[in-house]
């Protein structure tokens, strides 16, 4: 039987009886049905996997007897930074969770001139915590030892600000023939990834005008979903750990 691999936000050092936060207790105690005895290996993000034996199993609580650690090799040492447009429906699921299968380091939410999503308040709060909850799930299956933070919505200009100090800044989009192979290798990139209609010209030019790049991907349109898993494997295969 396949030992599930679970994040929990609780401390875990070797020996240690310690209860598992409400997340992770609930998926383990109610949707797995776990009892004591069984074994999980759990993460936290501090860079390993720890073995572990469920000691106390309910409904509300989870206890287990955190085992050794076991280092994870997963994270790239590529550091890459997703400026993702807002998109409808499950489009922002699907970019989140592939963002993270191929070794996103942090997502930012970007508000543009064509985004036809608007957050505000209480709304912003419950997508950020639904998309974080995704990037946990993505790390978890894919066997990540770190989750991404995803981060509150940012308009273009504060995402020009919050990207200064990644050494290759790049903005996508199909006007242009530049491809990636052309760019000299970096440690931490910045990806800029516009909504279903494009970004405009204006914006494009406000982007270069802040230091970013223009690139593409190829002669086809993607969608705003598509294009970060195909940036992103690309910068990691040319940059990273894939083929490596």
């Amino acid at each position: 039987m396949r030992i599930p691999r679970i994040y929990t936000d609780s401390p875990l050092s070797e020996g240690a009886t310690t209860g598992l936060d409400d997340n992770a207790a609930h998926h383990v105690g109610r949707v797995l049905r776990m009892q004591p005895g069984q074994e999980l290996l759990l993460f936290n993000g501090d860079g390993n996997d720890y073995t572990a034996a469920i000691t106390e199993s309910g409904k509300k609580r989870v206890e287990v007897r955190v085992g050794p650690p076991v280092e994870n090799t997963t994270e790239s040492a590529l550091e890459i930074v997703l400026g993702q447009t807002l998109s409808k429906g499950d489009r922002m699921d699907y970019a989140v969770q592939k963002a993270v299968e191929m070794g996103v380091t942090r997502i930012v939410p970007l508000t543009t001139e064509r985004c036809d999503v608007k957050l505000r308040g209480d709304r912003e709060d419950k997508r950020l915590r639904h998309w974080q909850s995704v990037a946990i799930s993505a790390a978890e299956q894919c066997g990540r030892a770190r989750v991404p933070e995803i981060l509150p919505v940012m308009t273009l200009t504060d995402w020009f600000h919050h990207t200064s100090d990644c050494d290759l800044r790049l903005v996508l989009h199909h006007r242009t023939e530049q491809s990636l192979d052309t760019m000299t290798k970096p440690t931490r990139v910045a990806l800029m990834i516009g909504p279903e209609g494009g970004l405009s010209q204006e914006e494009i030019t406000a982007a270069e005008t802040a230091g970013f790049l223009p690139v593409a991907l190829g002669p086809r349109v993607l969608r705003t979903e598509t294009a970060p898993v195909a940036a992103m494997t690309l910068c990691q295969w040319l940059w990273g750990d894939i083929g490596s």
